[in-house]
């Protein structure tokens, strides 16, 4: 449906993990959302950190690719007049997939309902009803994210799930147990 979709498209085992996790201030600024709806939704479960939660005070939430993915689609819904109550089934329905999968996706609405196109042959039968709808690329989306996300840090866990350290942290924590 979309020729130039796989064009630039990273490898999907680079991004597709729960070994690589992003902070909240990169998440928000990946997905172009304020801290405050990153928090909202992590908080009421629209949206929330598959590679670390928060577990008390003082520990940093971790966004995978396929969280802030999801983030920038929620914006784009919330953008276009979706509601609330229909982004969460979305939702609901884009946590099942795989990133691979996401890439040849397509969310169309009529301000009321979500659908989700694959083929062409799908969006003339959307169309054949005479209400007006608008795409959401979710493979446009990725290769924005895929660059912006490239740019920023990001923080890598070892096979227990702990961060692994950056030259830094690991000064800092050196300092702070001496």
């Amino acid at each position: 449906m979309f020729p130039d979709a796989a064009v630039g498209v990273p490898r999907y085992d680079e991004v597709d993990t729960d070994q690589v996790g992003y902070r909240g201030p990169t998440a928000c600024s990946a997905a172009g959302i304020t801290y405050r709806q990153l928090d909202y939704w992590a908080r009421t479960g629209l949206v929330a950190p598959s590679v670390r939660t928060a577990t008390g005070s003082g520990t940093q939430r971790l966004y995978s690719f396929r969280d802030i993915l999801v983030l920038k689609v929620v914006k784009r819904l919330l953008d276009t007049g979706v509601s609330l109550q229909n982004i969460r089934k979305a939702v609901d329905h884009l946590r099942s997939r795989g990133v691979r999968e996401l890439a040849n996706i397509t969310l169309l609405s009529d301000g009321a309902t979500v659908y989700e196109c694959t083929s062409a042959e799908e969006v003339v039968d959307l169309l054949a009803g005479g209400q007006g709808v608008f795409g959401i690329a979710v493979s446009g989306a990725l290769r924005e994210l895929a660059g912006e996300l490239a740019e920023l840090p990001a923080e890598r866990l070892d096979s227990s799930g702990n961060a692994v350290d950056d030259e830094l942290s690991a000064r800092r924590r050196r300092r702070a147990t001496a």
